[in-house]
């Protein structure tokens, strides 16, 4: 008996309707990073206490993912979408009002428990709404989430810099809208499942990669990290950090180094977005690569350049370092097609994680080495992208199905 439900035809409104929900997620993530300015001039915390703020969020964030992740391929939890917006609505509340560091430490642990559900959960739902869109339902998804964190440095420059600290609160209007969003979602996400057990059939994700060894899938899952890891290290460093440097060694002004930073963050959600269908159909190895050769002698120069320069280089490296970004998603998942929900976990998680420590390296070593030597170290980071070359290679996702 076929055990396998199809899904070959992508459910648009879905698709669409969940990068929304993953836009108004991650923007008020977002909210924290375009507020380090604040806490800086406000509350006069250092730059190593900014980076433990972005640790809690992010590691905690990270560390339930492949949790939620797990459970959910066992048992999905389609209402802990809206649930999980709730908890973040709480967050930015506190956040908001509050000038205590210990209050904002642990506002920021109820900010990544809400991130900690929705990003396992959001990537199952895309997956069962994508039919045989893969690449382009997890880009779909994810420029939803990268446009929501690439508006943190025009909250920055346009909020909190005119309404300071309390400027968090307009974020909740658009926070409320997005628990109403979910809740309707999560309706469909249920009568999906109900669906899958009167039929008594279950999606499954078709990879295109070639049959492997656990061994293999081991070495590529290592590798793959080993990719997260540099960027999520590296972009952390541009979004959250790069500011001080434009400020320090350019002597521009805060609002004109935060549209510089939107700039790098914006054209990442460019390379999002064509990254997960450019892959359908030239295959995922393919466009990690492209992400790794391309941008890397940019990545390199970054610190050494004239503003100009420096302007355009972050365009460059902010397209074409991004466009694998939900790309390794997919390919992790296809790596492990049983576990769509632990594989989105490890991957997004795994990213939250890596980008927690490299906030709290990155300020430890800005307050004890200086801003140009942190800034010199990290542009090394991107050689370690190299190791895509070793992935088992796949087939385009036309040929698969």
């Amino acid at each position: 008996m076929n055990n396998q439900l199809n899904v070959a035809n992508p459910i648009y409104p879905i698709m669409i309707a969940i990068g929304v929900a993953h836009l108004i997620n991650d923007t008020m993530q977002a909210v924290i990073p375009a507020m380090f300015p604040i806490f800086k001039s406000e509350l006069g915390l250092t730059f190593t206490q900014i980076g433990l703020i972005s640790f809690v969020l992010n590691i905690f964030a990270s560390a339930l993912q492949p949790i939620v992740g797990f459970v959910s391929d066992k048992k999905p939890m389609p209402y802990a979408l809206p649930i999980g917006m709730v908890s973040s609505f709480i967050a930015i509340a506190i956040i908001a009002f509050t000038t205590q560091y210990w209050i904002i430490l642990i506002a920021v642990l109820f900010l990544g428990f809400g991130s900690a559900i929705f990003h396992p959960e959001g990537s199952r739902v895309s997956f069962m709404a994508a039919g045989s869109k893969r690449g382009l339902a997890q880009s779909i998804y994810q420029v939803g989430g990268n446009s929501g964190q690439a508006l943190a440095p025009l909250i920055s420059a346009y909020i909190f810099d005119i309404f300071g600290q309390r400027g968090a609160a307009i974020v909740l209007v658009v926070a409320t809208f997005g628990i109403i969003l979910l809740s309707k979602i999560a309706g469909w996400y249920k009568k999906q499942l109900e669906q899958e057990r009167e039929a008594k059939k279950k999606r499954v994700l078709v990879s295109s990669l070639p049959p492997l060894t656990k061994k293999q899938v081991g070495v590529a899952l290592t590798l793959l990290f080993t990719i997260i890891f540099a960027r999520s290290f590296y972009t952390t460093n541009i979004t959250s950090f790069y500011v001080f440097y434009l400020m320090d060694h350019y002597d521009v002004s805060l609002r004109l180094g935060q549209i510089l930073i939107f700039l790098f963050m914006a054209f990442g959600v460019v390379g999002t977005f064509f990254g997960g269908s450019l892959s359908d159909r030239i295959g995922r190895k393919n466009v990690i690569i492209l992400s790794v050769v391309v941008p890397m002698p940019f990545c390199l120069a970054l610190p050494y350049v004239p503003l100009w320069a420096a302007m355009i280089f972050l365009v460059i490296i902010g397209t074409l370092i991004m466009i694998s970004f939900s790309v390794t998603v997919v390919y992790a998942q296809e790596l492990v097609p049983t576990k769509i929900g632990t594989m989105a976990g490890l991957t997004t998680g795994f990213a939250f994680g890596m980008g927690a420590i490299g906030a709290m390296v990155i300020g430890v070593l800005m307050d004890h080495k200086g801003i140009d030597f942190t800034m010199i170290v990290v542009s090394l980071l991107p050689l370690l992208l190299l190791v895509a070359f070793f992935l088992p290679k796949d087939k385009p996702a036309s040929t698969a199905f």
